[in-house]
């Protein structure tokens, strides 16, 4: 069995079965002899940022001398990036050992596609005796298949609106969700967020006597600035005071993404018993792999790449453009999916857009061209529609000027299709 047919397989067999819940899971990892509880390390939830704080949290780590494993979801381009350790992913033959070892166990609990690839990096990084475990959750916190990570330190990035079928229809219920991952008398770090939320995960983490560090109250960033070349700022936290912080990943959201990051990874560097190094730190966050995030693909014209996907992230993205490119032109390359608030998506990005070109990206969960382009007809912004995400980015590149800006966002799925064209 090859990579392609391996892939094709587990997802026929194993796509259908997805169901929020915590019992297959704690099922399987107990007849895996619970890899999950022999590991320590960050376990990472939020609305929008937990990958980025996961991929810097991976840099630190890295720099610091600890062999560190990354579990995160959705892969972009290679279902391996989902498991991978010191940034390597894990090689087939390997990953398909693991598989084929526990597959009766899958196929008795009914373990969903989610189940099996988390169940799987539990597995690697114990047998690869990993120093720092870091998951990313996939949905909300307290039913998700990483919820049974014993982690060193929780920490939750922002809460807004997203999958309101499954967290619920509010920030309180969604922080509700995401909550779920404190452990008890676990530190956990709290990112930049609105009081209703964050005071239902502060009450959490009082009940489950979970020590708390708070953006705004026990750590802080201040004077952020954003180029083609990433984002500088300060850090100041009770035992750091560090000006001048440059990191790779470019825009504002990212600063305080690296504040959670920091925040974390000295906690856990302290529970460990070692001590983080500012020269390390400074080199690692200019260091960090993280593809698809404000990820600059090329110049004249400059083409970028995010993989923004709900109110949220666009805001965010919408904030960077501004300040990046005040005086530029700029053609988005849009396809959303449609359980998405697509209004609000579209009332951020068309004021900014020289012209919008409109698609559908693979995904079962995709929009339809003609009912994202009745959002934009609403505002008046010149736009036209392709047949696919790569045939719209090449129509919008070849509108632009060298001095203009193509912005392509909307999904993951959407990045997906444009890096694996690139390749």
């Amino acid at each position: 069995m090859n990579y392609q047919e391996f892939l094709d397989y587990i997802y026929r067999r194993h796509s259908g079965n997805v169901k929020l819940g915590l019992e297959r899971m704690e099922a399987i990892l107990l007849e895996m002899n619970n890899p999950n509880l022999k590991l320590s390390g960050i376990h990472i939830a939020g609305t929008n940022g937990k990958g980025s704080t996961a991929a810097i949290c991976e840099s630190l780590s890295m720099a610091h001398g600890l062999k560190t494993g990354l579990n995160t979801s959705p892969h972009l381009i290679d279902y391996r990036e989902r498991i991978r350790i010191n940034r390597k992913n894990i090689s087939f033959p390997i990953l398909l050992n693991i598989y084929k070892k526990w597959e009766k166990v899958f196929e008795k609990h009914a373990a969903s596609f989610f189940e099996i690839t988390t169940a799987m990096a539990f597995y690697y990084f114990w047998t690869e005796k990993v120093d720092t475990a870091i998951f990313e959750v996939g949905l909300g916190g307290r039913l998700d298949g990483t919820n049974p990570f014993k982690s060193t330190v929780s920490a939750i990035t922002s809460i807004s609106f997203d999958h309101p079928k499954s967290l619920g229809d509010s920030e309180e219920k969604i922080a509700f969700e995401k909550a779920g991952i404190i452990k008890k008398k676990t530190p956990v770090v709290l990112g930049k967020m609105k009081f209703p939320a964050k005071q239902v995960i502060v009450n959490i983490a009082k009940q489950k006597q979970a020590p708390l560090s708070e953006f705004g109250k026990d750590f802080f960033i201040s004077r952020i600035s954003v180029s083609t070349d990433g984002t500088i700022f300060d850090y100041e936290s009770k035992n750091l005071n560090l000006k001048n912080l440059h990191t790779n990943l470019i825009g504002e959201h990212q600063a305080f993404n690296a504040g959670v990051a920091l925040t974390s990874f000295q906690i856990y560097l302290n529970k460990i018993g070692k001590t983080i190094s500012e020269q390390v730190l400074r080199k690692a966050l200019k260091e960090v792999f993280w593809l698809g995030r404000m990820q600059i693909l090329s110049r004249k014209p400059l083409v970028i790449i995010d993989g923004a996907h709900n109110e949220e992230g666009i805001s965010a993205l919408a904030n960077n453009l501004q300040k990046l490119f005040p005086q530029k032109n700029l053609y988005f390359v849009l396809a959303i999916l449609r359980d998405k608030k697509l209004e609000s998506i579209f009332n951020k990005i068309c004021p900014l857009a020289t012209k919008i070109f409109i698609t559908k990206n693979h995904s079962q969960r995709a929009a339809e061209i003609e009912e994202q382009t009745e959002f934009v007809k609403k505002h008046g912004t010149p736009f036209e529609t392709a047949e696919n995400v790569n045939q719209a980015m090449k129509n919008a590149i070849a509108t632009a000027s060298e001095n203009d800006v193509v912005v392509i966002t909307g999904s993951l799925y959407t990045i997906s299709e444009i890096l694996l064209n690139n390749e």
